[in-house]
Parts: structure tokens; C-alpha cells; sequence
């Protein structure tokens, strides 16, 4: 079983209430993957970050959709030892010198790496974070552009 973590690109896309080929293929992808057994989950950190754009730019469709996959998918909430495994990781990327971000800046690819990290899964499962940045991830976590992962 896999437990595929969504990032801002490809929930975003999900998200998109617009009918493009695009949003058609990812979300044929998705109805695959759960229909494979595997979870989804949306990363209240990604939620944070698509969902702010969605209320500045008063997109009430968008907005309803992505408040669907909240309830079609699985939440992961922040929780404290996701945080303090981000501190880590953030710390970690600096001394090794791959940042992912402006250091002035909160980092939202080390939040959502230690959500994932936190999640508690079965031996034998796999964890993937869905994404478009699989560089920035893939220091932290295995990551993948979602087109590349298999239901």
C-alpha cells in the first residue's frame, strides 16, 4: 500500500474546479490510485498554502473543492513532533548546503517532508510526497512528479 502525501501542485490541480486535460487526468489518477487501496492525504500545511490563495482571490469554486478532497482524502494535520523534525531538517539543509528556501522565510517543503515522515504506516507501506519539486523534497523524503507514481 502506498501513502501518496499531495503537495501544492498537485492538489492545486485537484483542486481546480476547471475541466482541462489536466485536471481530468490527475483526477482519473487519483480515483485510480484509491481505488488501489492506496491513501491520499492533503497536508494541512499545503491546505494553508492553496487555501489562502483561493480566499484572496475569492475563488468559491476552488475553495469548495479543495474543502471536498479534505473529506475524499485523508488530512494530516500539524502536529508538534512534525514540527521539531522540521526544525531538523531545516537546520540540516543549511549545514549541508541545500536550503530549499529563503532562510528568512518559513519553509513549507520542510513542513510538509516531516508531516510525512510523522505518518504512522504499516511495515511493508511506502510513502511518496506527490509534487512538482522533486528536488527541494527528495533530500528529506522519496519524491515523485505524480504522473510517475503508479495506483
Amino acid at each position: 500500500m502506498k501513502h501518496i502525501v499531495l503537495d501544492s501542485s498537485p492538489l492545486g490541480v485537484l483542486s481546480n474546479p476547471a475541466k482541462t486535460e489536466e485536471v481530468k487526468a490527475i483526477t482519473q489518477w487519483a480515483t485510480d490510485c484509491l481505488m488501489a487501496g492506496h491513501s491520499l492525504y492533503v497536508p494541512e500545511v499545503i491546505d494553508y498554502e492553496l487555501r489562502r490563495e483561493l480566499i484572496r482571490a475569492k475563488k468559491a469554486d476552488g475553495l469548495a473543492k479543495l474543502n471536498g478532497l479534505k473529506t475524499t482524502f485523508s488530512y494530516l494535520e500539524i502536529t508538534t513532533p512534525a514540527m521539531l523534525l522540521a526544525a531538523e531538517l531545516w537546520a540540516q539543509s543549511r549545514q549541508s548546503g541545500t536550503p530549499t528556501g529563503d532562510p528568512k522565510k518559513l519553509d513549507i517543503d520542510c513542513i510538509l517532508a516531516a508531516q510525512a515522515r510523522t505518518l504512522i504506516i504499516d511495515a511493508g507501506d511506502e510513502f511518496i510526497i506527490a509534487t512538482s519539486n522533486v528536488s527541494h523534497l527528495s533530500q528529506f523524503v522519496t519524491a515523485q512528479l505524480w504522473t510517475d507514481i503508479q495506483p
